[in-house]
């Protein structure tokens, strides 16, 4: 009995967070070389918007699926902002702003991310424009984040004159 209990155990287990792998995967692009995205950033004149997130985090995916997915699809934001997203856990390497080797969870550390779900906007030269730390009033969520989009484009302007 005990062996059907742990194979039973195993088996959600390996289902539940193959079911969370899934769903990031089909997430936001995730950031591997943050000069190619300050490339696109200093052309278009967008900033870069980041999801810091977890694997662990429903939070997180609630974010991600209920507005930045939804965004990443709507044509009006194209040319409005760049949607990227990191694993805050994650050692897998990515390139920061001034091109130097890294990895997802140091670059967070970096940018003092110690809460998921948490939004950062960026300019093409990696300065922090605009963050939002937790899912906050769900009802409002993406006035949040369109006002922190409207917010960091405005100052992209002003520093491009």
């Amino acid at each position: 009995m005990k062996q059907i209990i742990s194979v039973a155990l195993l088996i959600w287990v390996w289902t539940a967070t193959s079911w969370m792998q899934a769903a990031h995967a089909e997430g936001l692009p995730v950031v591997r070389d943050f000069t190619i995205e300050a490339k696109e950033s200093k052309h278009k004149q967008a900033p870069i918007l980041v999801l810091f997130m977890s694997q662990t985090c429903p939070y997180c995916e609630q974010v991600l699926e209920e507005f930045l997915l939804p965004m990443q699809r709507n044509p009006d934001y194209a040319g409005k902002v760049i949607l990227r997203q990191i694993d805050i856990g994650s050692s897998n390497k990515l390139v920061n702003f001034n091109g130097k080797i890294t990895t997802q969870s140091v670059f967070a550390k970096a940018h003092n991310v110690w809460a998921v779900p948490t939004v950062v906007l960026f300019d093409s030269k990696g300065r922090e424009l605009t963050k939002i730390i937790g899912l906050l009033t769900l009802d409002f969520y993406l006035a949040y984040l369109d006002n922190a989009i409207n917010e960091s484009q405005a100052k992209i302007k002003a520093n491009a004159m």
